[in-house]
């Protein structure tokens, strides 16, 4: 009988185990188990006492190199005493393995593991301890580069719409939203230069799943799968963006965000150009993740259909049609003092 190409596998989570115990000298009551597939596969691998994590990046998803410069970003953050989860090299120093899965060469990482809880619901005083870690942390990476995506409204906006292009037809009335607001958008991020102290490395996926909130409401930042290079207000935005759908009631939202803000304003200036393109900017990496799914639609989202659109391009409309109906601008002169 031939054996089948296939797309995408599951690592057996006890052939995995074995090879990260014999990799990193671990004793053997240490158990792997699968947490979750996604665009990467993440599993736990712990004993009573400690507990680590194991990422599998999915064939052909980040190259080797783009893999090298994520985890050379949260060594510099480590060794600057930010809490990030970072990865833990092997017996013989090294920090990317290799695994031959059917599919193809598979990258497997081995991270610290996030102590903490993840906080849906936050308190104003996280959101603020969050704002701070992300100042914290864009100060670090202002004005630098690495080998990754540089996000721009090429990738956010134009590229991201191709891709659901194969999925879904121009005369939808949700693509023609999108190819709408990807044309505002645009001219609004190109409309003037930006300093390179405004622009560096991002990590793009700053929200609640990607925290972990101790006990004394320290932060440690996980999941930079996605970091690359533009704008930091990037991330500012997102978060605020994240925040407003979970925050149902928006007197509740608009406090939240002020204390993210006010927390992040302790650390780093931010410019009244840059709260200005808050709106922007979080939808534009909305739009971004519509795209990463319907890349990845073979296998790790199958509620991509018409009826999701509508659902998603609803939020990103729902989050431009709140901020269009306040003067933004007013609210930021009076809100959020500049230090």
């Amino acid at each position: 009988m031939t054996t089948f190409p296939v797309t995408a596998s599951t690592l057996s989570q006890q052939e995995l185990g074995e090879f990260i115990r014999e990799k990193y000298q671990l004793h053997d009551n240490f158990d792997c188990r699968l947490f979750r597939t996604g665009v990467n596969h993440t599993y736990f691998i712990s004993d009573s006492c400690t507990k680590y994590v194991v990422r599998v990046y999915c064939h052909q998803w980040r190259t080797k190199i783009e893999i090298e410069q994520e985890l050379k970003l949260l060594q510099m953050l480590k060794k600057n005493n930010l809490s990030v989860s970072f990865p833990l090299p092997d017996r013989d120093g090294n920090f990317i393995q290799e695994i031959n899965a059917p599919e193809g060469l598979r990258h497997v990482v081995l991270f610290s593991f996030a102590e903490g809880e993840k906080m849906r619901f936050m308190t104003n005083e996280t959101c603020a301890a969050i704002g701070t870690v992300m100042a914290k942390i864009h100060n670090l990476t202002a004005d630098t580069k690495i080998e990754r995506t540089t996000y721009n409204p090429e990738i956010l906006l134009n590229k991201a719409y191709n891709h659901l292009n194969l999925y879904f037809s121009d005369d939808l009335s949700e693509m023609e939203y999108l190819k709408q607001i990807g044309s505002t958008i645009s001219k609004k991020f190109n409309e003037s230069d930006w300093s390179e102290n405004q622009k560096g490395i991002v990590h793009l996926d700053i929200w609640y799943d990607n925290l972990a909130v101790n006990k004394d409401n320290e932060i440690t930042v996980f999941d930079f799968d996605n970091c690359g290079n533009g704008l930091l207000i990037l991330d500012v935005a997102y978060f605020c963006k994240q925040l407003f759908f979970i925050e149902t009631d928006k007197n509740e939202y608009e406090s939240k965000v002020e204390s993210f803000l006010d927390g992040y304003l302790t650390e780093r200036n931010l410019s009244e150009k840059e709260l200005n393109l808050i709106p922007e900017a979080g939808a534009s990496i909305f739009v971004f993740y519509l795209g990463v799914q319907a890349q990845r639609f073979d296998w790790s989202n199958i509620f991509l259909t018409e009826n999701y659109l509508k659902m998603f391009v609803g939020r990103i409309k729902n989050w431009l049609d709140y901020y269009k109906s306040k003067d933004i601008t007013a609210k930021n002169k009076s809100d959020y003092k500049q230090i």
